[in-house]
């Protein structure tokens, strides 16, 4: 897969992070809108492009080598994230330095998969992350101290069937990224444990499940970002793009969160009233 252009990359490097206002600078293709960068003559123009050209060659490569996952899929942001993550300080909620699965990443998944793709773009550094494991092995160790082993019902009641409606209303008359705003049973369960794993220092420690994983210069990586548990501790310039899988489309669907979930509370039902 093709890179962006050399002098784009430069460019991205070298002025973004003076000018960023937010976390990161996304692209937000439901909208057409750039987010997280100031204005300046011509900046926002050449960042949109490069980052709109950047996720259409990823969208490509992705139909082309599995076009069954990229069925009916959900196109969400293409990124840039031009801080170094080590010792960034921000929130415990909104760092990448800490270990976590991701949710909401994309407004309400309903229990479809998340899945990124990342590019090192850094032409010097290695970008590091460290993982303590799959989302099984992670629940089966936390899940009942997180309160996400019976978490009640993880299908939408009607406050959510309307809110999505409503969302999907405003959406449809122009103001694309209400859709973020969507939430459901599934990823507020999700979020909770998403917290739970960034507020809780002892599960941060390292231990026999903890492993690092290293992305040399110009490396990309694609992952279920709900599925591996993961945190960002070093590196600066990655291009990073959001995508919502079918949960249909997978050819493992036992293995997907919301699926665990729904057999441990299913499991928990069943002992009540046995």
């Amino acid at each position: 897969m093709t890179l962006p252009p050399k002098r784009n990359l430069v460019r991205l490097r070298t002025e973004l992070p003076s000018r960023l206002r937010a976390k990161n600078v996304s692209y937000h293709p439901e909208s057409g809108r750039l987010r997280g960068v100031a204005s300046r003559a011509g900046m926002r123009e050449a960042v949109l492009d490069t980052l709109t050209a950047h996720g259409a060659r990823v969208r490509a490569f992705l139909r082309e080598c599995m076009p069954a996952l990229t069925e009916g899929w959900t196109v969400g942001t293409t990124s840039f994230r031009p801080i170094q993550e080590r010792g960034r300080g921000l929130p415990a909620h909104a760092s990448n330095e800490l270990i976590h699965f991701d949710a909401g990443a994309y407004g309400a998944t309903d229990g479809d998969r998340i899945l990124r793709f990342f590019v090192n773009v850094n032409p010097d550094e290695d970008r590091v992350w460290c993982t303590k494991g799959t989302f099984p092995d992670v629940f089966a160790r936390c899940g009942t101290e997180a309160g996400v082993a019976d978490g009640g019902s993880l299908e939408r009641g009607p406050a959510d069937r309307l809110r999505r409606r409503l969302l999907r209303g405003i959406a449809k008359a122009g103001l694309g990224e209400a859709v973020l705003a969507d939430s459901s049973p599934y990823d507020r369960l999700m979020r909770r444990f998403h917290n739970y794993m960034k507020d809780t220092p002892a599960f941060q420690e390292r231990d026999e499940s903890w492993r690092e994983i290293r992305f040399p210069p110009f490396s990309a990586w694609m992952v279920l970002t709900d599925m591996v548990s993961h945190a960002s501790v070093a590196g600066q310039h990655a291009l990073v793009d959001t995508f919502i899988l079918r949960l249909a489309a997978c050819r493992r669907p036992e293995l997907a969160p919301i699926n665990i979930l729904r057999g441990r509370q299913g499991n928990a039902r069943a002992g009540g009233t046995a």
